[in-house]
């Protein structure tokens, strides 16, 4: 039987793929800018996301991973393709609990990109 890898060990296995892919290291804001850039539905734009909107991007990135734990419903799209999500239940934010989220977020990140 094989043993599961640790949450660090599969990280460092998705931060490896998205070098081999964009050619750097990513941060977590980068990686919530991708997941975030995947699950909006309008017409990426040509120019570059203004800082707004890449903030707006890491959002929706953070709703769609929390909502794997239903902390967060999908309600729909609106007309520019951008999806909104209602909170369903309040994610602890005291000072222990910063770094639990983090780690509840790799958990979905590394569930996003499939790696186990």
């Amino acid at each position: 039987m094989e043993q599961k890898k640790s949450l660090f060990e599969r990280w460092i296995i998705l931060e490896a793929e998205l070098v081999e892919r964009f050619g750097k290291k990513p941060n977590m804001e980068a990686i919530l800018f991708l997941i975030g850039a995947n699950e909006y539905k309008g017409r990426i734009p040509k120019i570059k996301f203004s800082k707004e909107q890449k903030q707006d991007l890491m959002h929706v990135a953070v709703c769609a991973l929390l909502s794997k734990g239903g902390y967060y419903v999908l309600e729909g799209y609106d007309d520019e393709g951008w999806p909104h999500y209602r909170e369903l239940k309040k994610v602890e934010t005291s000072e222990h609990a910063l770094n639990a989220q983090e780690m509840l977020l790799k958990e979905y990140i590394l569930e996003y990109f499939d790696i186990d």
